[in-house]
């Protein structure tokens, strides 16, 4: 099923997605990849403010690559999300409700998603530069010393994505390879 939905997410979508479904998400989301991560888990347990609200939003995880002249961003694909997994429970706690990464969770962060009610989307590795297409805005937020990897606005029209883990901890990535398996 191919949907359109605006982001930040809202519960009224998060409970009707389920594994599988193909998305085009339009709206603010914002990057963050190892390094954020990190820095914003050791605020959290610090008791500090974050840089970013964490309530209801989408975090890519994503290292975009410079861009050309004339470019909002450059190259801007999926890093693989396992790397956050350490820090993404207590992100979803605080109210985190989508991801965009590539690869399998751990079991603890799809414990956290049906905790939280909360959902992982995949967006296709190696696909970059056509995803760049889709950010029509770009803005450095927080942590610009990370280069890269600092915290970024994005504005982001029909990103095109698929739910890999829904709100139930229904996960594509088993019910997919069973489905072959049996072919």
């Amino acid at each position: 099923m191919d949907r359109h939905i605006q982001v930040p997410l809202q519960e009224q979508d998060i409970e009707e997605l389920k594994a599988g479904d193909y998305v085009y998400l339009t709206g603010t989301i914002y990057t963050a990849r190892d390094a954020a991560h990190k820095r914003m888990y050791d605020s959290m347990k610090k008791g500090e403010s974050l840089p970013i609200e964490l309530k209801g939003n989408v975090l890519y995880y994503l290292g975009p690559s410079p861009a050309r002249e004339g470019q909002v961003i450059g190259s801007a694909g999926p890093t693989t999300s396992s790397r956050m997994d350490k820090y993404t429970p207590d992100m979803l706690d605080a109210g985190l409700k989508g991801m965009v990464g590539k690869g399998k969770r751990s079991p603890e962060v799809i414990e956290a998603m049906k905790r939280n009610h909360a959902v992982y989307f995949a967006a296709v590795g190696g696909a970059g530069a056509l995803l760049s297409q889709c950010i029509k805005e770009a803005e450095v937020v927080a942590y610009d010393d990370l280069g890269t990897e600092a915290i970024r606005r994005l504005y982001i029209e029909n990103l095109p994505v698929i739910v890999v883990i829904d709100k139930d901890g229904n996960n594509l990535y088993e019910t997919a390879s069973k489905k072959w398996q049996k072919i």
